[in-house]
């Protein structure tokens, strides 16, 4: 990795164009710049004719979680996960509920700092199983992600990418080679939706899906954020959930999550835990094994059932664990079906708690 003063690093995709322009190849906006312009996602810049990340080793904080906040429920449940995040993305969602992070556009966001062989050790000697690249959207952050993915494998840490999905081929394979776990949010299931309240288009995402699903063997989990009046009819949860099942399996566990005004949509309703409900129940028709509910108090919606028998595997209540009828490797104790994802012997005891970890390093 190059290294530049002020945490700036060259990047790999990009390409000069014969107008003059640097395009940025690491997304589908395809940023086309000129020297000192930066990108849709402001963080990644023409400089010296090339493109390169401006926040590398940066960070908007770091905190311990509960791994099923990613929300991630079938990997290494109960554990307890390092987060961080940095600044920028290359979406533009209206509704966006880290918009203080992710539309940042001064440096005091970044007010933390840790390099990759740091992030791990404390990672670590902290006890986390795992650490999430999360807040705002690992791809725009790319080098510095695998980088920290690289550290912490080393020390037998797993790596969990909270994602849009919204990425090109060639830098799409070389980011899941480092990770363990994804958390894809498929924000909606129309190209209208995704154009008009995301800024982007709906089919790079679904074939990130697939890649992941198909080609990898990188642990996927699905959330789709429910918004009133924009991706909760009937006819679009029912082509979603028939089309996952269709292409991704029924063993892909999809979380319905609770919206909430914020940012450039605070002229609408929560939504109902009603609606939650309603998604979940048409999922679970449609063949999907392990369908939740998030944002709300919903025991039921938070259960793991067993795609066999129908026992409760795992009890929830928010994101601490009340029950759990799995072997060590991930079977219904009852009738033996395996639970799909990623089981290590008992659960972890990590529960609710979330713990600001404070960072801070000469870059």
């Amino acid at each position: 990795m190059v290294q530049f003063p002020n945490s700036i690093v060259a990047t790999k995709y990009w390409h000069r164009l014969d107008d003059g322009h640097i395009q940025c190849d690491l997304c589908p906006r395809f940023c086309k710049l000129r020297e000192n312009q930066r990108g849709m996602c402001f963080v990644r810049a023409c400089q010296d004719g090339q493109i390169v990340l401006t926040t590398y080793g940066r960070s908007s904080g770091f905190c311990i979680d509960p791994i099923e906040k990613k929300p991630l429920n079938h990997f290494l449940p109960g554990t307890a996960v390092m987060s961080f995040g940095t600044a920028g993305c290359n979406l533009a969602c209206k509704f966006c509920q880290n918009w203080d992070i992710s539309k940042s556009r001064v440096t005091d966001t970044l007010a933390d700092a840790a390099t990759p062989e740091l992030l791990a050790r404390t990672s670590k000697s902290l006890h986390c199983r795992s650490i999430a690249f999360t807040y705002n959207d690992p791809v725009v952050f790319h080098e510095y992600a695998i980088d920290v993915a690289r550290a912490c494998h080393e020390l037998g840490i797993k790596t969990v990418a909270v994602t849009a999905g919204y990425v090109c081929e060639e830098p799409r394979a070389e980011f899941y080679r480092y990770m363990d776990a994804a958390n894809v949010d498929l924000k909606g299931f129309s190209e209208r939706f995704y154009k008009y309240l995301t800024g982007s288009h709906l089919q790079p995402v679904l074939e990130t899906l697939l890649y992941l699903r198909n080609e990898t063997d990188v642990w996927l989990e699905i959330t789709n954020l429910i918004i009133p009046g924009e991706n909760d009819s009937e006819q679009e949860l029912e082509a979603m959930t028939q089309w996952i099942v269709e292409h991704l399996g029924r063993d892909v566990p999809v979380h319905f999550s609770a919206f909430h005004p914020d940012w450039k949509m605070k002229n609408l309703p929560p939504t109902p835990t009603a609606t939650l409900t309603r998604a979940r129940e048409i999922a679970l028709k449609n063949g999907i094994h392990h369908a939740y509910t998030g944002n709300v108090h919903d025991p039921a919606g938070d259960t793991t059932i067993c795609s066999g028998c129908g026992a409760a595997l795992i009890v929830r209540d928010w994101y601490e664990l009340k029950a759990w009828h799995l072997s060590g490797t991930g079977r219904c104790q009852r009738c033996n079906t395996q639970c799909p994802g990623v089981f290590d012997g008992a659960p972890g005891t990590w529960g609710a708690r979330r713990m600001p970890v404070r960072l801070s390093v000469t870059i």
